[in-house]
């Protein structure tokens, strides 16, 4: 499994916008949502208006696929969303540890 991890700080103005859009069920969720190999996506809230957001993947080449036929709607996305943040950084992708059981 793929974890593509972001860290936001969000205007306080922008927080409930923020909140739907970014959210399990929001607009990036929906535009991941019809790809072979995505998971889900997960939104967590910390102090002051900072938020992560983990968007899980089977596996990495399940994103690149998605970003190949998808990035003109995933740049446009972020495009309309771009403002309501005071500071975004992307965190890096993660792969899950397998256990030596699980290890082929």
């Amino acid at each position: 499994m793929l974890a593509i991890l972001w860290r936001y700080q969000v205007r306080p103005e922008a927080l409930a916008a923020f909140d739907r859009a970014y959210g399990p069920d929001g607009e990036w969720a929906l535009l991941f949502g019809g790809a072979e190999g995505y998971l889900g996506t997960e939104l967590y809230r910390g102090p002051g208006g900072a938020r992560l957001t983990i968007d899980r993947w089977r596996g990495e080449a399940d994103f690149d696929a998605f970003m190949s036929a998808h990035r003109v709607d995933y740049e446009a996305l972020d495009r309309a969303t771009e403002g309501w943040t005071l500071e975004e950084r992307r965190l890096g992708a993660w792969q899950a540890v397998r256990s030596a059981q699980g290890a082929s």
